[in-house]
C-alpha cells in the first residue's frame, strides 16, 4: 500500500512538472514597456503558471522555459479594450411578452439594468482570435441592445469556460441616451431621461422599504421583489458605476448633471467631443472611454455625392486631437474600438492622435495600465510586473502604425501566435494583380440599431475586386453602390430612405467562413452588424 502510495505521488509530481513546464516562456534581449515603470532595454521576462515570474535586465531563465530571442521586438503589457461586446452572442429581436416572462420586473424591454453579459457569455478562444491577432488579451464587455444595456463584464480573451474567462464582474451599469425604437415610451430623448430619473427614485424608495422591513417585519406589509430596481442599488450606494454611452458635447453634459443629480459614479464611453467639456469631466472626476472609431466620410465615394457639411468637416478634423487636450486636462481615459470594423483602424487612428499632439507613453497607457486602472483591474493586470496575469503582447516595429507585426500573444500565460493567412486568389483581382478575399453569397445579418435588432440580408455578387447586390432591411432593399473587395474584406456604399429622408451609408465587413461582420457607417454614427451566409 505505501509502495502504491509512494509511486502516485512520484506520478503526481511528475504530472505537475510537465504541466509548469508546458506554461513556462521567457522572452529575452527584447525592449520591455512595462508602462508602470521605465522602459527596461535588452530586458527579459518570464511566465510560468498564467503569472509574470519576473522582468528586468539580469533576469535569470529557467532551465524549463520555452526561450524566446526578443532582439529587434518590443514586449507591451496585453491590449485592452475598454468596450466590446465580445463573447455575447448576437441578440435576436424578441416580443414584449417573451421578454417579460424572462424577468421579475415590471419595466419593459430596454429598460433592464438586471441583465448582465456574465449570463450570456460563451467560452472559447477560436471566437477571439481575430481581436487577439491585433494583440489584445482582454476588453470590457456588455449588451449592445436597450437604454440600459446591463452590468458589463471585463474578461479575458481566451478560456475553455465562463469562469476561466471573467476577471471582474460586474464593473459598470451601462446606459444608452437613445429611445426603445418601438414608438412606445420613451419615444423622445426627454422620455429616456425622465423615465431614468424615475427608475432612480424608485429604486431609492424601494431600498428604503426593503430597509424598514427587515429591521421590523412584524406588522409590515412585505415589499414586493423587483429585479430590475434592486440592481439599481449598487449605483445608488456608489458602489457600481455607471456608464453613460454618448459623443456629442451636449449629451456629455447632460450626463454630468445626471450624475451630479443622483451623486453617481459615472464614466462616459465614446466620447468623441469629450475634449469640449475637459475641464467639467476633470472637476466631476469623470474618466472616458474613448473610442477610436473616428468619424468617416459616410456619403458614397462619387462626383455626384453631396459635398459634406461645414460641422462634420471640422468633426472629423478635430476628433484626433481629442485624446491630447484631455490627456492635458488630467482627465483619465482609456481606448476603445467603438465597434470599428476594421481593427487597423485602431492603431492607426491612435497614431493620428500622437501626431495631433499625445504623447506615444500616454497612448500605450490607454490600452494598457490606464484602462485597467479605470475599470478596477489594475492590481491584477496592465502592466509588466512580477506576480501580474500574464497577458502580454509582442510586437515588432511602430505598435501605432499599419506596418506593426504582432509576433506571439500571452493569455493567462496561455500562448498565441498569430499567423497571417493570405487571402485567396480570385479570379480577376486587384488591378496589379494582388489577391482579393471571396465574400460573394447571400448573408441573413442582425444590423444592431440602438435600442433594438433589426433583421436584413445583403446579397453580393462577386466579380473579381468588385461586387454588386443589394441591402435589404425594413427601410425596404436598395442596390450596392461602388462595391469593393480587398484582402482583407469589402466596402460599399448605399442610399436608404428612412421616412422621407435619405440617408448615405457606407458598409464595410468580413467574411470568415459562412461568418459575416463589419459596420455601417451612417450619420448618426457606427452601427454593427453581424451574420451567416445562407446555403
Amino acid at each position: 500500500m505505501k509502495i502504491k502510495l509512494v509511486l502516485f505521488a512520484i506520478a503526481a509530481m511528475f504530472s505537475l512538472a510537465v504541466t509548469a513546464f508546458a506554461q513556462s516562456y521567457a522572452i529575452t534581449n527584447a525592449e520591455i514597456v512595462t508602462v508602470s515603470g521605465p522602459t527596461i532595454h535588452k530586458g527579459s521576462i518570464v511566465i510560468r503558471n498564467g503569472l509574470i515570474e519576473s522582468v528586468g535586465v539580469n533576469v535569470k531563465v529557467p532551465a524549463d522555459a520555452k526561450v524566446f530571442d526578443g532582439t529587434g521586438l518590443t514586449v507591451y503589457p496585453g491590449f485592452i479594450d475598454s468596450m466590446t461586446s465580445l463573447g455575447l452572442p448576437a441578440p435576436k429581436p424578441r416580443s414584449n411578452e417573451q421578454t417579460a416572462n424572462d424577468s421579475n420586473s415590471t419595466y419593459p424591454e430596454g429598460f433592464r439594468p438586471e441583465l448582465t453579459a456574465v449570463s450570456e457569455l460563451k467560452p472559447g478562444d477560436e471566437q477571439f482570435e481575430k481581436i487577439r491577432n491585433y494583440g489584445f488579451t482582454s476588453a470590457l464587455t456588455t449588451g449592445r441592445v436597450g437604454i440600459f444595456t446591463g452590468q458589463s463584464a471585463f474578461i479575458d480573451l481566451s478560456g475553455d469556460t465562463v469562469s476561466a474567462m471573467i476577471i471582474r464582474s460586474p464593473v459598470a451599469q451601462h446606459f444608452s441616451f437613445t429611445t426603445t425604437g418601438t414608438g412606445e415610451y420613451p419615444a423622445s430623448l426627454l422620455g429616456t431621461f425622465s423615465a431614468f430619473r424615475q427608475m432612480i427614485l424608485d429604486a431609492d424608495r424601494q431600498m428604503m422599504l426593503e430597509k424598514n422591513y427587515a429591521s421590523k417585519p412584524l406588522g409590515t406589509r412585505r415589499p414586493e421583489y423587483n429585479a430590475s430596481l434592486t440592481a439599481l442599488y449598487p449605483l445608488i450606494k456608489g458602489e457600481l458605476p455607471i456608464v453613460f454611452n454618448v459623443n456629442r458635447d451636449v449629451e456629455i453634459r447632460r450626463a454630468i448633471k445626471l450624475a451630479k443629480e443622483f451623486k453617481l459614479k459615472a464614466m462616459i464611453a465614446g466620447g468623441q467631443e469629450a475634449w469640449k467639456v475637459a475641464d467639467e469631466l476633470k472637476a466631476a472626476n469623470i474618466p472616458v472611454l474613448l473610442s477610436l472609431n473616428f468619424p468617416k466620410r459616410t456619403t458614397s465615394a462619387s462626383p455626384e455625392a453631396d459635398p459634406e457639411s461645414m460641422e462634420m468637416l471640422r468633426f472629423r478634423a478635430e476628433t484626433p486631437k481629442g485624446p491630447a487636450i484631455l490627456a492635458k486636462t488630467g482627465v483619465k481615459f482609456a481606448f476603445q474600438s467603438g465597434g470599428a470594423g476594421n481593427l487597423t483602424d485602431f492603431f492607426i487612428n491612435s497614431g493620428k492622435s500622437i501626431q495631433a499632439g499625445l504623447s506615444k507613453a500616454d497612448a500605450v497607457k490607454a490600452i494598457t495600465l490606464g484602462a485597467a486602472e479605470i475599470l478596477g483591474v489594475s492590481d491584477r493586470l496592465g502592466s509588466l510586473e512580477a506576480g501580474k496575469i500574464a497577458n502580454v503582447t509582442v510586437i515588432r516595429g511602430d505598435n501605432f502604425s499599419k506596418d506593426r507585426v504582432v509576433k506571439y500573444v500571452f493569455v493567462d500565460g496561455k500562448l498565441f501566435e498569430p499567423k497571417e493567412i493570405p487571402a485567396k486568389p480570385v479570379k480577376g483581382g486587384t488591378p496589379g494583380g494582388g489577391a482579393v478575399a471571396s465574400v460573394g453569397g447571400n448573408y441573413s445579418i442582425v444590423v444592431q440599431v440602438p435600442g433594438q435588432s433589426m433583421a436584413g440580408t445583403i446579397v453580393l455578387v462577386q466579380q473579381g475586386a468588385s461586387i454588386t447586390g443589394t441591402l435589404q432591411t425594413e427601410f425596404g432593399t436598395v442596390p450596392i453602390q461602388d462595391g469593393k473587395v480587398t484582402a482583407e474584406g469589402f466596402t460599399f456604399g448605399a442610399i436608404v430612405n428612412v421616412g422621407v429622408t435619405s440617408m448615405d451609408i457606407i458598409v464595410s465587413g468580413t467574411v470568415t467562413g459562412n461568418d459575416i461582420s463589419g459596420m455601417i457607417d451612417s450619420p448618426q454614427g457606427a452601427i454593427p452588424f453581424s451574420g451567416t451566409r445562407n446555403p
